[in-house]
């Protein structure tokens, strides 16, 4: 899974039949601390997310076994809204320390 920001989204008025009614997102990877990654993905929405949210996408195989993405060309996928990020004590230290440095 991949955790990301939705940062926009994508009109395409031609496209497979298969993907009409679909919402397409624009994605930007992150880090559990919130950084972004490099890189940006379109993805199909499942879950009614929006721009600013932090979401889980699948991709490959998995994508297509989403909800709603089923025998569909779909390569990533939104499949949950994230309420909250947490690190465990071990990984908040070694960050801590990053950014003194």
């Amino acid at each position: 899974m991949i955790l990301a920001r939705i940062v926009g989204t994508v009109v395409s008025t031609r496209k497979d039949a298969r993907l009409e009614g679909k919402k397409l997102l624009i994605a930007k990877p992150i880090s559990p601390e919130g950084a972004d990654e490099s890189g940006y993905l379109i993805a199909v929405d499942t879950v009614g997310s929006g721009t600013g949210e932090t979401v889980l996408i699948v991709s490959g195989s998995s994508a297509r076994n989403a909800s709603e993405c089923k025998d569909r060309p779909v390569d990533a996928a939104v499949i949950g809204i994230v309420d909250e990020v947490k690190l465990d004590a071990l990984h908040e230290a070694e960050l801590a320390a990053s950014r003194k440095k």
